[in-house]
């Protein structure tokens, strides 16, 4: 598979169309099925070949766009759609679905410096629903984006990359739009083919080998007007992840005993204390909240196949039904071992008596002992970046999670009937109706919680994103549970975690178009227009938390613990720094009798469980914060004309779109057993459903211009308005709170906003393209995205009933500083750069440049962040291959620069710079077999991120290489 890049922008037409100040909307690709298949291709083999073809396919085409082409299964070194997409020029690529920090798996596609989310993903011209494997994405950070660890290279006939808009496109993206147009049978040359791949895949990190295979059978019948294709693949593979994590950043109240000192007399109790010094030099100071020793691990299960039926009676109507199924298993197994800054430091307050930790003389940590750093600490960049802490007595200075979750996984799937009618010789129709769902589930998540280095003291030193955060538990021995073999000295704490998660992600589509031949009309030659309806609903009906009265039939008892352990690998890497080794865990096995459930509801008779001792019960422990539904309705109708004369062709067209969108959350503010509708059920408190409705209508005029200024040189010149729907989790994202260290603290968390307004943007384009030669390109595209209605950051305060440390049981009322999208502003430009050339006979070179610039240009705080999600100011891709009859090589490079993520646990996540290397050889033995060997991460990237800047580091994560070998036939 490969690439061709291609150009864009209207400065003059745009002008002439929306004027200077033109309003915004958007839009992305989807009723130009047929005409993305029939961009005039020819069968090749090889890179050269395909190359070649890619480039002829973009240069004919009206709009900008690029194309990448496979004629073989799995040719190209890729391992999913995305690792294909990443070489072409203005788009990057992700390998974390959100702000859970990247694996070694490309996930999350985007374009021109904006997120995820403002790219649509499609597949032969439709939506195609999906999932996400990671709890915190299903639960929490919920996007409109595609998971491509779903969609695997295998699928793909072409791709086609759509960077500016026509009226013909389905709306959607902001950005542009990606269309994955898969095999159909009928295309095939031979009546009966077979192809067929077996291999495995060696990761070096967790030194596992694992079966890779894929096949292909397609049969059509003799008259050429019937086919059938089958596809199928399965794909397993083992991971692992070291990572040193920072889950966040808290501030040093102005006000806190630890910035204005105290006379030793705890407040509000009356009992004598230590006496605090003042600390003025920490007013406003940040710190970590927790830093932690992260190993993850996972086995990866990627299985499914394509189904397409196609059939042709006569030379008037060609009807295709098509298939697609996809499933990522991810049972997964994350450990943290981590230094509770939040527990001891609590913002300067130290400790409030509760009835975890009551005031008593013998127990100092209960009588608002203030945490103070030892002298020697420093701050940098208003940030705490190195302090050591004195232990103090029955203090827990550590918290330490497991959490197994054997069941994790996301599913797509579809099934798609399009139809082409030739009516006449100037009036041609074609038809797709079709639906779509894709899940994300967590059905278990079995967790240990334990608070090490009790009375031990504990500190840190960061080192910015340079090397590895050093952090230490004071004298805790970290490789045994059980302190001087005492398992009654494991303090044990609780972890909230989800059960029976399914995040359900539907969509119904129907749709017709129209294209009428305007003959003896001059320039004008095509008059397009039809309509498209679409039914959307994102639904998250079950959530069961542990949370309140976790342990059920003394689950906490020290004879219940496990009694044998392992430990951390020996060569956890520790990324420069000095952190916990060793570390000891329980297996996930353990970890599942630990967490036997217990289904007897708690209250109302309150029986003890015999057998369980983890309380699940469906309907006490239902939370309704991690609930919610969105439900749309779209309607599309469109009219555009398509010109062409002597050297200069494009079109002109505008899209009509009405959104009808219906939201329900659930809400625990200020509802009582009186409250109208309200559920009492929950031990979480009482919630009741916020019903929240809006219509939107959308007018997107769009225009290209392709003028072939000689023959080998084209101009491009574009304009649109698109239009992305906001986020599910911005729409109707869960309340995510962090509680506060004590009671009279103020917590933080996010929120949703159902109140959003869908991002409108008008983008402009101009480009030129110089084919100088065979297989061989120069180009340039500068290019200017103006956003309305982009989503930020605004907050409110509110406040929510709080069960956990340190909230007694039945819980107290808690103030939180809540982060929430908003509507803003923000534009983006930059400039395109694309060079290839293929040298001699056999070899060749590719490269691309992106330079953008992304800002939001309104509701930024004074001296806030004004960065867009998903920016890179630089990106580039270099590239070489060599090819003769038998063997073949290809090497690549991708590099992207420093980007914001979003938020996480309301701090700032951002990814530092990353590049990454991959090849590929191959030899041909004949026609039918060939042996290829493909390398992922050869140069074993460390994933850097950091908060507000490089002083606060967030997390350090290393996966490892990955090698594959396998053997290809075709007949």
């Amino acid at each position: 598979m490969r690439i061709a890049r291609s150009t864009l922008i209207g400065t003059a037409v745009a002008m002439a169309l929306f004027g200077r100040n033109g309003a915004v909307h958007a839009q992305t690709s989807g009723d130009q099925t047929t005409s993305n298949r029939n961009l005039e291709e020819v069968v090749v083999t090889g890179i050269r070949a395909s190359l070649e073809v890619s480039l002829e396919a973009k240069r004919a085409a009206d709009s900008v766009e690029d194309v990448i082409s496979s004629e073989d299964i799995g040719k190209m070194p890729d391992k999913n759609i995305a690792d294909s997409l990443k070489r072409v020029a203005g788009v990057t690529i992700s390998s974390a679905g959100a702000t859970e920090g990247g694996f070694d798996e490309n996930d999350r596609v985007s374009m021109r410096g904006t997120g995820p989310s403002l790219t649509q993903t499609l597949i032969n011209g439709h939506n195609v629903s999906s999932g996400d494997w990671f709890v915190l994405n299903q639960t929490s950070t919920i996007g409109r984006s595609v998971s491509y660890t779903l969609l695997p290279s295998e699928l793909v006939s072409k791709v086609v990359v759509h960077k500016s808009s026509e009226a013909s496109l389905v709306e959607g993206g902001v950005a542009g739009s990606v269309d994955i147009i898969t095999r159909r049978p009928l295309d095939f040359k031979n009546p009966f083919g077979f192809e067929a791949s077996g291999g495995a895949v060696y990761a070096d990190l967790p030194s596992k080998t694992d079966p890779q295979l894929s096949a292909l059978v397609n049969w059509k019948n003799a008259d050429s007007n019937f086919g059938v294709l089958l596809q199928g693949f399965y794909e397993k593979r083992h991971l692992r992840r070291d990572g040193v994590e920072l889950l966040g950043y808290d501030t040093i109240g102005s006000n806190s005993i630890l910035v204005k000192g105290s006379n030793g007399f705890a407040d509000p109790q009356p009992v004598t204390a230590v006496p605090v010094a003042a600390h003025p030099d920490l007013a406003g100071v940040q710190y970590p909240t927790d830093i932690g020793a992260a190993f993850f691990e996972q086995e990866r299960k990627r299985t499914g196949g394509l189904i397409d039926a196609q059939f042709k009676p006569n030379d008037n109507v060609d009807l295709d039904l098509s298939g697609f199924y996809s499933k990522l298993d991810g049972p997964n197994y994350n450990r943290n071992y981590l230094l509770w800054n939040t527990h001891y430091i609590s913002s300067g307050n130290g400790f409030v008596p509760n009835s975890q930790h009551p005031c008593a003389p013998a127990t100092p940590d209960g009588c608002n002992v203030v945490a103070v750093p030892n002298a020697g600490y420093l701050i940098q960049s208003s940030t705490l970046t190195q302090a050591a802490f004195s232990p103090v007595a029955g203090t827990a200075y550590g918290i330490y999670d497991q959490i197994s979750r054997p069941d994790e996984s996301a599913d797509s799937s579809f099934v798609n009937l399009d139809g082409a009618y030739h009516i006449s010789d100037r009036l041609n129709l074609t038809s797709q109706v079709g639906y779509s769902q894709g899940h994300g589930k967590t059905p278990t998540q079995d967790v240990s919680e334990t608070t090490p280095g009790v009375g031990n003291g504990a500190g840190w030193q960061m080192n910015g994103i340079g090397s590895g955060t050093n952090f230490n538990l004071g004298s805790t021995n970290n490789t045994v549970p059980f302190p001087a073999g005492n398992p009654s000295a494991l303090g044990f704490g609780w972890i909230f975690g989800a059960q029976n998660v399914d995040i359900v992600d539907k969509e119904t589509w129907g749709k017709i178009d129209a294209s009428f031949a305007m003959l003896d009309s001059g320039a004008w030659k095509d008059l397009k227009f039809g309509a498209r309806y679409v039914k959307h609903d994102r639904t998250s009906d079950n959530a069961i938390a542990q949370g309140p009265t976790f342990f059920a039939g003394g689950g906490a008892d020290p004879a219940s613990y496990p009694t044998t352990y392992s430990n951390y690998p020996s060569n956890f890497n520790t990324f420069g720094g000095s952190i916990p080794t060793g570390v000891w865990y329980w297996t996930p096995g353990q970890l599942s009798v630990y967490n036997t459930p217990c289904y007897l509801p708690v209250v109302s008779p309150p029986p003890l469980c015999t057998s369980g001792r983890v309380q699940r019960n469906p309907l006490e422990r239902e939370y309704y914060q991690f609930l919610f539904q969105v439900h749309e309705k779209d309607l599309a109708t469109y009219l555009q004309a398509d010109f062409k004369g002597e050297g200069w062709a494009g079109n002109l067209g505008v899209r009509i779109v009405n959104t009808e969108e219906n939201i329900v959350t659930y809400s625990g503010q200020n509802v009582s057993a009186s409250t109208p509708g309200a559920v009492l059920t929950s031990l979480f408190g009482p919630f009741v459903g916020l019903p929240v409705s809006h219509n939107y209508s959308d007018f997107l005029p769009s225009a290209n211009l392709k003028i072939d200024m000689t023959p080998d040189v084209i101009a491009r010149f574009a304009a649109s308005q698109t239009m992305t729907r906001a986020d599910y989790s911005a729409l109707a994202g869960p309340t995510n709170l962090a509680p506060p260290g004590t009671l009279t603290g103020i917590g933080s968390g996010t929120g949703g906003n159902p109140d959003l307004k869908p991002i409108r943007s008008t983008n402009y384009d101009v480009g030129l393209e110089w084919y100088f030669a065979k297989r061989s390109l120069l180009a340039g595209t500068l290019f200017y995205m103006d956003l309305q209605n982009y989503i930020g950051f605004g907050s409110q305060t509110l406040s929510y009933l709080t069960y956990g440390p340190p909230a007694p049981p039945q819980g107290a009322l808690v103030q939180y500083n809540l982060t929430v999208p908003v509507n803003t502003k923000g534009r983006v430009q930059g400039i395109e750069l694309v060079y290839q050339q293929a040298l001699a006979d056999h070899f060749g070179l590719e490269g691309n440049y992106t330079y953008t610039d992304g800002r939001q240009t309104e509701g930024v705080p004074q001296g806030g962040d004004d960065r867009l999600v998903g920016t890179s100011n630089n990106t580039y891709n270099v590239g070489a291959y060599y090819e003769d009859a038998h063997f073949s090589a290809h090497v690549t490079y991708n590099y992207r620069s420093s980007f914001f993520s979003g938020l996480d646990r309301s701090t700032a996540f951002s990814q530092d710079s990353i590049g990454t290397l991959a090849a590929s050889v191959a030899y041909a033995y004949n026609e039918h077999l060939s042996l290829n060997f493909d390398a992922q991460n050869l140069n074993d990237p460390t994933l850097k991120y950091y908060a507000l800047n490089t002083t606060q580091p967030r997390a350090f994560y290393k996966n490892g290489r990955q090698f594959y070998l396998s053997v290809r036939a075709k007949f």
